[in-house]
């Protein structure tokens, strides 16, 4: 059984994260990743600090397994919620735009582990030097959103950068990019657009359906020229956000104004003017499953390469 330092840290049995994607990770996904040997995460973008506050106490009602939360630092709320994990017992943290070292002596003193999401070399070192217990290396295949670099060069160099450990991300939605990501040096993966297919999964049937029927060059990026990339789904939704975002005559107000509460339009309403975020992988989702069969084709088939690939050397 493929194991790792993290899952010794975190007390988890298989070394796989589930995405903290905000809107769509909720109590009932975090969970059944946790219940499934995995290590669920609850988003802190929900409706709220209290609402996320009983996501947390939802998520500890129906697992006894490790689970964490998700803080993007840049949320209006983020100080609410950086307080908030300490006053509920949350001991597993993942953190994403921006540095979340105002919070790290609070953290630490409240026991919490503590894993960034990163996307280059020099952002990994500055969390392993403000005290990250992990990081996540997030390349550009991701959904959501992404950086410049993509998985496959990014992994080695963030590896070889630090000692504590990589958390893949970016693309991985199988037993080969599993595989693939302990071979470039990573003690764990973390996976989004392969969850939003599990039935545990509460986003609206349109967002799975959508994930169902892509293929492989059925995402975007927008948002580069705002200083906010992000990957989703092509739909006329995005493909109007590109046409206005490369408009010179369109001002950036009117384009910030088109996305904003997109992604809670597509998650919860199935709106067509909604934004569907979604990795490069989502046309490798071919079924709706249990999280549980998810994490354990994630792992069994990561077994079957590696020791069928040692079989033929």
């Amino acid at each position: 059984m493929i194991r790792s330092r993290i899952c010794e840290m975190l007390g988890i049995k298989y070394p796989v994260f589930q995405g903290g994607m905000a809107w769509v990770a909720d109590a009932s996904l975090a969970a059944a990743v946790s219940n499934a040997g995995g290590l669920g995460l609850v988003s802190s973008i929900n409706a709220g600090t209290e609402a996320v506050r009983n996501e947390i106490r939802k998520c500890r009602e129906l697992t006894d397994k490790p689970f964490g939360v998700n803080i993007m630092l840049q949320a209006p709320n983020a100080g609410e919620i950086a307080q908030m994990v300490v006053e509920e017992g949350v001991k597993i943290l993942t953190t994403g735009a921006g540095s979340p070292s105002q919070y790290m002596a609070m953290w630490k003193e409240a026991g919490i582990k503590v894993i960034p999401v990163v996307a280059s070399v020099a952002l990994a070192l500055k969390m392993q030097a403000a005290g990250a217990d992990a990081v996540v290396a997030e390349g550009a295949e991701s959904g959501g959103h992404v950086g410049e670099l993509h998985t496959m060069p990014l992994i080695p160099q963030v590896v070889d950068a630090l000692d504590i450990p990589v958390v893949a991300a970016g693309g991985i939605c199988d037993g080969r990019g599993v595989a693939a990501a302990f071979m470039l040096g990573a003690d764990a993966v973390q996976v989004g657009t392969r969850f939003l297919s599990a039935e545990e999964c509460t986003v609206h049937q349109e967002y799975k359906d959508k994930i169902l029927k892509a293929t492989d060059i059925s995402t975007i990026v927008t948002g580069k020229s705002l200083g906010h990339p992000v990957r989703s789904l092509k739909t006329p939704f995005s493909k109007n956000f590109a046409r206005m975002e490369s408009d010179p005559s369109v001002n950036k107000e009117d384009i910030l104004a088109l996305g904003t509460g997109a992604l809670r339009k597509a998650v919860k309403e199935g709106d067509r003017n909604g934004t569907y975020m979604a990795g490069e992988c989502a046309g490798m989702v071919k079924k709706i499953e249990p999280a549980k069969d998810i994490v354990e084709d994630l792992i069994l088939g990561a077994e079957k390469i590696i020791t069928g690939f040692s079989a033929r050397m």
